[in-house]
């Protein structure tokens, strides 16, 4: 599975995107975990002090946006798949 960071968290993380093997079955919200696990800067960005991810994380599962899922962030993930980390962004 490819993990692509964008913004701040690819500045927080230190690193553009890197590659990681789940074990078959493994959605998205342990994917995030998972990640957190390797990469522990970022747990303060993506999760609150209860664990779960801050709504302003937005998640993208081969383009399609998580919560525009059916099963949200318990979309099972395979193999080849791509998400994406997207921070807020603010301008105007």
């Amino acid at each position: 599975m490819q993990v692509n960071l964008y913004a701040t968290f690819r500045l927080h993380a230190g690193i553009k995107n890197f590659a990681i093997d789940l074990p078959a079955g493994t959605n998205v919200q342990q994917a995030v975990l998972e990640i957190v696990r390797r990469y522990p800067v970022l747990q303060k960005d993506w999760l609150d002090e209860t664990g779960e991810l801050h709504a302003h994380v937005h998640i993208f599962v081969d383009g399609n946006e998580v919560n525009t899922l059916p099963d949200r962030l318990e979309t099972q993930l395979g193999t080849e798949t791509v998400l994406d980390f997207f921070p807020p962004v603010a301008g105007g």
